[in-house]
């Protein structure tokens, strides 16, 4: 891919936007800094500009994503998990197979409080990704933080998949149960 014209910054910022909105999939800001003619640096606070502007950008671990209000309502749940590092993914796959999203996941910590991190995972691929960057950095999850227990809140297109998704975690051993 050839180095693009660089673009002043407004100019950058919008057409920013404008390629995330145009994408159904994360967008690294690599290849956003080789659209743009700049270095990555400069993406990470062009970034950090247009969040501070309202923008609905969030960064996955796969790359930065826009996400325009949705145009149906969808069921969205917040679902208690517990399990060991080594199954996490069996865990998301369980949620992306039953046809959910995982927006997110966050922990209780005894001195942050609720800590949050973006996922927006909506299919194996995804999961996958997700994944090999975890092996790949060595980074530590949430969730090692609290013994394995989080929170995902996840998304899906009516009560009943939410529901099959529940149970299945159940049946895994993964759900979180008083």
């Amino acid at each position: 891919m050839r180095k693009e014209k660089k673009l002043k910054s407004e100019e950058r910022r919008a057409a920013i936007v404008e390629w995330l909105k145009k994408e159904n999939a994360p967008l690294k800001g690599s290849d956003l800094a080789k659209r743009a003619g700049v270095s990555r640096q400069v993406v990470v606070q062009d970034m950090s500009l247009l969040k501070a502007k309202g923008e609905p950008i969030f960064a996955t671990a796969q790359g930065y994503m826009y996400l325009a209000p949705a145009t149906k309502q969808k069921v969205q749940r917040l679902i208690a998990v517990q399990h060991r590092p080594e199954d996490t993914r069996e865990e998301l796959y369980t949620f992306v197979d039953h046809g959910l999203t995982v927006i997110n996941v966050s922990i209780e910590h005894a001195i942050y409080g609720e800590l949050t991190g973006a996922m927006h995972i909506s299919n194996r691929h995804e999961v996958d990704a997700f994944c090999a960057t975890l092996a790949k950095t060595k980074a530590s999850l949430l969730s090692e933080l609290t013994e394995g227990v989080h929170l995902h809140l996840v998304e899906g297109q009516n009560e009943a998949q939410v529901e099959k998704a529940i149970a299945a975690l159940r049946e895994k051993s993964f759900l979180l149960e008083e």
